[in-house]
């Protein structure tokens, strides 16, 4: 399983209340939500993001509340995968729970920039940035995870089984 995109970057501490602002949780409809993903830190966001791009980030990710709104408005924006430092924990679980591949890749997060042409090989956790012609190595998804992902998430993982 691959992902391939241009990358959106951000800082330390990317919080849910950024990912999707707490003034749209009245509903839990992805599309809907996908209109206001980032706007709070990146207005342009959702009127640049094409399906397949990438979220790299700092430190701490998804910190903040643990609604699942902040993962699903993410990937219903058509990105790919998000690569961080370091993710909050409950971020990581809701992100994993509906389908959205994440990777904690220090190296890759400091060193990748906005614009930049990244893709991701999910079975072997290399990371290979094209634009800087380098390849990071990130932690692989174990086969049960990937199974959840491709799925496009546990529920529908479990339906299946």
């Amino acid at each position: 399983m691959n992902a391939r995109g241009t990358v959106f970057k951000y800082g330390d501490n990317v919080d849910t209340d950024v990912i999707i602002p707490a003034r749209y949780l009245n509903s839990s409809d992805p599309k809907e939500l996908a209109q206001h993903c980032m706007e709070d830190i990146d207005k342009d966001f959702v009127n640049n993001v094409k399906e397949g791009d990438i979220i790299v980030a700092d430190k701490n990710f998804g910190c903040g509340s643990s609604r699942e709104h902040a993962p699903l408005s993410i990937k219903a924006s058509g990105v790919s995968c998000v690569i961080a430092q370091t993710f909050a924990r409950i971020f990581y679980r809701n992100a994993i729970n509906i389908g959205l591949p994440i990777i904690e890749c220090p190296e890759a997060a400091l060193e990748i920039k906005a614009g930049d042409d990244v893709e991701i090989d999910f079975d072997s956790g290399v990371i290979t940035d094209h634009t800087l012609g380098k390849e990071f190595k990130g932690q692989p998804f174990p086969e049960f995870m990937q199974k959840i992902i491709s799925s496009e998430g546990l529920i529908s993982y479990l339906n299946n089984k």
